[in-house]
């Protein structure tokens, strides 16, 4: 007789030694960037809210659960048959596999405990316990460590490729610190799911349709509209309200043709913390969440219990609300999101931001918006508080400063208090005096003994702001000889022959050891900013292992910025050299490219990033 389990399993009871698989006929592989951000926000609040520093590890086990919800197996052929929650296991073994390689580089103990979670031992060859066969190479390779390369390959490898990047950008461990063994014990021990197991498939998809078909929960966004249209008594006004509502929600949800059933609630998360959040939780361990946060967590709750704030709770207050503010920050959301993805002129900053992955821009840009604004003020208001956001934000990464999500998120809560409702020429003021009373700069944070652009190089951590920056070069040296503005087209990933990074050096440390004193300073060298381009991939494939002077006449015919090193940039050029001589930068050929060469080529590239990031930009919105 069939039977039917429900059990409560830790993440370590539920993936220990055990092996999931899934169905031909499964979905793929999901989950989007948004997704993986809000598991690992919540997963990260929870433990913090509970840590303390000085904790020991055995301190983990008086922590507060956190409730993943519930999957469905079918068990059948000694495996376990993931029928509901693939999404979920997914994203837990790529997590899992993330601090898994953390915790080894950093030699903690607890990569023993880890290690089956991940795979087990099967006759001394390792048998990854997500065992769904078509997937075994991505997990395979993130595991060990490999190159893999997911172009062409299936949805969902390529899905999860993208997603174990997002973990790894989110720099989880970074913002631990010390606390990472407590985190990994707790993510363990005290995040668990309910785990219903039948040895029935029926059993399993009665089940699955059941819970998912039936009573389905009312979303956030749909218990605040209940909310708002309650005090409503008017029928026809009711209805009308309704019906403005349905429509903001599709267009939120079907924006950029692109169907995303989160934004609405996303949208609405960001037009209140940006328009009304006051308080934030105070950064210690134990604190009890504020408006931004509860915002963020149940944003209808909060609506219900700040009505007095926000002017709520008749039919006339109720209505305004919906009609013209809802309707306002949803169509300026929408403006947002589709300059994130289009490089629009007068809103290029928004893009900008947008690559630099920085998460909160859509609700900082909110803040300083009036429902009274018209639409050129909304765009003027966006495009300076983007291009601050721009200018801030790379401040910080050329000088190793994490710009995560929670990393970042007082300063954009202090931001969004300062510059709520700022007419434009205030708002202006407010971001000149920031920048100006700023103590990180370009050139470096005395405080934190950071040296900026001079210290500037490429590794794992800096590889998308330095890809960011060098198109930012490149883009501003061409746009200002005259040329046409190619940024989005420098970082567009998608095209069939995408900008890599170049080594102007080859990686043969014989060639220049006559300079250095080891191979680590060489290698420090030539990741260096000043020794590093961008070239189309094919190019850079065919040029890598040459040295500079066999690669300079390659330079030559590339964008402005990499034909600078070469004399034929500045012939036949009058735009660009003009542009030199107003703008005083020391741009100059060079038949050799050695160490002292490299140190000129730096002096150029604090030059012209002074240039790119100059909070004189600001003044350009109020003209």
């Amino acid at each position: 007789m069939s039977t039917i389990t429900p059990h409560y399993r830790s993440v370590q009871q539920l993936l220990q030694s055990q092996s999931f698989a899934i169905d031909e006929y499964q979905r793929e592989y999901k989950w989007e960037k948004e997704n993986i951000d809000e598991l690992l926000t919540d997963l990260r609040d929870k433990f913090l809210n509970c840590y303390q520093s000085g904790d020991g590890t055995q301190k983990v086990s008086t922590y507060e659960d956190y409730f993943l919800g519930s999957i469905i197996i079918s068990k059948r052929n000694g495996k376990n048959y993931l029928v509901d929650g693939q999404q979920r296991v997914t994203s837990l073994t790529l997590l899992l596999i993330y601090l898994y390689n953390a915790a080894k580089k950093q030699d903690l103990a607890v990569v023993g405990r880890l290690e089956p979670l991940i795979f087990s031992d099967d006759y001394g060859e390792p048998s990854f316990n997500l065992d769904i066969q078509e997937r075994l190479p991505v997990i395979e390779a993130l595991f060990y460590g490999k190159d893999f390369n997911p172009e062409g390959k299936d949805e969902s490898i390529q899905t999860m490729y993208a997603r174990y990047d997002d973990i790894e950008s989110k720099d989880l461990v970074g913002e631990l610190g010390d606390a990472l063994p407590h985190f990994i014990y707790w993510l363990m021990t005290k995040v668990g799911l309910i785990e219903i197991a039948t040895d029935n498939d029926n059993y399993a998809y009665a089940i699955f349709e059941t819970m998912n078909d039936r009573g389905k929960p009312l979303s956030p966004v749909d218990m605040l509209k209940a909310y708002l249209l309650a005090p409503i008594g008017d029928a026809d006004q009711r209805h009308n309200a309704n019906q403005i509502w349905k429509k903001q929600v599709l267009d939120l949800i079907s924006s950029g043709g692109n169907h995303e059933p989160e934004r609405d609630a996303t949208c609405i998360k960001a037009w209140f913390r940006a328009q009304y959040a006051d308080t934030i939780r105070d950064r210690k361990a134990g604190a009890a969440d504020k408006d931004w946060e509860l915002i963020g967590s149940a944003f209808h709750r909060w609506v219900r219990d700040n009505r007095g704030r926000l002017n709520l709770g008749t039919q006339v207050e109720n209505l305004e609300l919906i009609s013209t503010h809802f309707t306002f920050f949803a169509k300026t959301y929408q403006l947002i999101l589709e300059a994130s993805r289009t490089y629009t002129k007068g809103l290029e900053s928004v893009y900008y931001n947008a690559h630099n992955e920085f998460t909160w821009q859509n609700t900082v840009l909110l803040a300083p918006l009036c429902v009274t604004d018209d639409s050129d003020t909304v765009r003027r208001k966006i495009a300076a508080t983007a291009t601050y956001l721009d200018i801030w934000l790379m401040r910080r990464t050329v000088n190793y400063i994490r710009v995560g999500y929670s990393s970042t998120a007082y300063a954009m809560f202090i931001l969004c208090r300062d510059i709520r409702g700022k007419s434009l020429s205030d708002l202006v003021t407010i971001l000149n005096q920031k920048l100006a009373g700023d103590d990180i700069t370009l050139d470096g944070s005395p405080s934190r003994g950071r040296t900026g652009i001079k210290g500037l190089g490429l590794n794992q951590f800096s590889r998308r702001y330095v890809y960011h920056l060098l198109a930012r070069l490149t883009a501003y040296t061409e746009v200002n000889a005259g040329k046409p503005d190619l940024f989005d087209k420098y970082v567009d990933r998608s095209c069939p022959n995408p900008c890599d990074i170049e080594h102007i050096w080859s990686n043969d440390y014989s060639q220049y050891k006559d300079q250095f004193q080891s191979e680590q300073e060489f290698q420090d060298w030539r990741n260096g900013i000043a020794g590093l381009l961008l070239l189309p991939a094919d190019v850079n494939r065919s040029y890598q292992d040459k040295p500079f002077a066999k690669k300079a006449p390659c330079y030559a015919q590339q964008n402005l910025y990499a034909a600078s090193l070469t004399a034929s940039a500045y012939q036949h050029q009058p735009q660009f050299t003009s542009f030199l001589k107003q703008q005083e930068l020391p741009f100059k050929p060079y038949d050799q490219f050695g160490k002292t060469e490299q140190l000129e080529r730096r002096q150029l590239v604090e030059a012209l990033a002074n240039c790119v990031w100059s909070p004189d930009r600001l003044q350009e919105v109020l003209s």
